[in-house]
């Protein structure tokens, strides 16, 4: 429930309270006098004054203290005048009633006092409560903030449900403050940033109820830590624009000190991640360049020794020998052309400067490009290629989708027995084009089924296997820029599936002839 707070106004609507108030004092007073002239008959004057005594205790809960002591004062007269002898006269013949005058005013006044009394105690401890109720609420919903987005909306949504109010959150940014945020009916007249400029340099709360800037109707808390300044909470009451800040001193300091705590848990959080993020880059740079300078070093050394071997003992070398050595350099020379071309198509992606041409393709024809690039790794390997009967055409950049093909082959190739199949499939339907390669390797563990295509990312691998982790990753990126996506799964009986799927409006499927 909102936090309200009860304080002295003078403005007409307070007066008009103020007159009724007065006025149910004398009708609870005429009632009682009504009330005892029906039963006189039957009770004696003193057993009356009990009537008037239940008036003022009315009077006290109802109305409060000073409406109370005048019920008093307008009993002890209507009883005098109107059932103490003579009647009808303010004169008493009976000394004794101005005891029961006196104590009738007497236990009034006493009896309004300790309502009075009791019922400020059970306003503040209300007060008290809906204070706590209000920090509580504001510290769950600060515990479950986890940026400082989510921290200032908790912060300004706290204060327009606890306060009834209007606010703004300043946060310093190199030592000036800007809006982080605000209620939707704030109004920023260019006095808020003015005072809330001078609240956080000197740390001080500014504004209505304190001793800077009082005129205003606005008020200004610095939330700090450790005398460190963080920002300025703006509020502006909508229903009593004369709240003083005395009677709410103690909710708003508290308010501002959560949310400080909350700022800096949040800040710190923030740095912890950071340097994380940051010794995580590090690794990762330190292990791509241990990786590029194995990938690029083992061909070199490998076609070093091959020309060293032919420069210098090339006249002992027969025929065979000498073309052995050749395709062997041919081969690492091919190796190290491919890495290197990977790496450049990962900068391209990265840089979105890969442009894609568009057109029908034959499908057959990229399996075909694909297999002709790889047939010397191939060497004596089975594959299988499933086309549908006919023509598949198929809306892709022919090049990029061979290269995609080329790399998924090449890592069946790496990760399966050499005397092992490797299976090609390609479908369509009416929304996509399907293109599979599988193998009958290991397969690879289901948590890495999605990490295998991010950048550098590589499962434990046969001794021997070389390679970075950006073949996947470069494959991703083109099947992306197509409009579709990769998936691996691991097939029934052991192996690795990987399935290119391709969004299609123009696919065709024409008899062959």
């Amino acid at each position: 429930m909102p936090f309200k707070f009860h304080t002295e106004s003078f403005s007409p609507g307070h007066r008009m309270r103020l007159a009724v108030s007065y006025i149910f004092a004398l009708i609870l007073t005429l009632t009682a006098t009504l009330f005892c002239a029906a039963i006189r008959p039957y009770v004696s004057p003193t057993n009356m004054v009990m009537v008037y005594l239940v008036t003022v205790v009315m009077a006290s809960l109802w109305l409060g203290q000073k409406q109370a002591i005048l019920t008093a004062f307008l009993g002890v007269l209507a009883f005098d005048y109107f059932f103490v002898p003579p009647r009808l006269t303010f004169s008493v013949a009976d000394k004794e009633y101005l005891i029961t005058f006196l104590g009738l005013f007497g236990v009034g006044v006493i009896i309004s006092t300790l309502v009075a009394k009791v019922q400020d105690r059970a306003e503040k401890l209300k007060e008290r409560e809906a204070e706590t109720a209000s920090l509580y609420r504001l510290s769950k919903d600060l515990a479950v903030a986890a940026d400082i987005q989510s921290v200032v909306f908790s912060i300004v949504k706290n204060v327009e449900i606890s306060l009834e109010a209007s606010a703004v959150l300043f946060l310093a940014d190199e030592g000036e403050l800007v809006i982080a945020d605000s209620s939707k009916d704030w109004n920023d007249d260019g006095e808020a940033e003015k005072i809330a400029q001078w609240s956080f340099k000197s740390m001080r709360p500014a504004g209505g109820g304190t001793s800077a800037f009082h005129s205003s109707k606005m008020l200004f808390m610095p939330i700090q830590l450790l005398g460190t300044p963080l920002g300025v909470l703006g509020i502006s009451f909508r229903s009593d624009p004369n709240i003083r800040y005395e009677k709410m001193r103690h909710l708003l300091e508290s308010f501002c000190t959560q949310s400080a705590l909350s700022l800096e848990r949040v800040r710190l959080s923030q740095q912890a991640e950071d340097a994380q993020i940051l010794q995580a880059r590090e690794n990762l740079e330190q292990a791509l360049l241990n990786s590029v300078s194995h990938d690029l070093r083992t061909p070199l050394v490998t076609i070093t020794g091959v020309l060293g071997e032919i420069r210098d003992n090339g006249y002992q070398l027969d025929d065979k020998d000498k073309q052995d050595l050749v395709d062997t350099a041919w081969e690492e020379a091919g190796r190290l052309n491919r890495f290197v071309g990977n790496l450049l198509d990962m900068t391209r992606l990265e840089a979105g400067e890969m442009r894609l041409k568009l057109e029908l393709c034959d499908v057959q024809d990229l399996v075909g490009c694909a297999l002709a690039a790889v047939g010397q790794r191939l060497g004596t390997r089975v594959v299988n290629v499933q086309l549908p009967p006919g023509i598949l055409l198929a809306r892709m950049d022919l090049v990029l989708m061979t290269q995609v093909l080329v790399n998924l082959i090449d890592n069946a190739l790496k990760y399966s027995p050499a005397e092992s199949t490797i299976d090609i499939a390609a479908y369509s339907d009416d929304r996509q084009l399907t293109i599979e390669v599988a193998d009958r390797g290991p397969g690879i563990p289901v948590q890495d089924l999605t990490r295998i295509f991010d950048k550098f990312h590589r499962i434990s691998v046969p001794e021997g296997v070389s390679g970075t982790g950006l073949g996947l990753s470069i494959c991703r990126g083109i099947v992306e820029a197509h409009g579709g996506k990769i998936i691996a799964e691991n097939r029934i009986g052991g192996g690795l599936l990987l399935k290119v799927q391709l969004p299609q409006k123009e696919a065709q499927n024409v008899k062959r002839r």
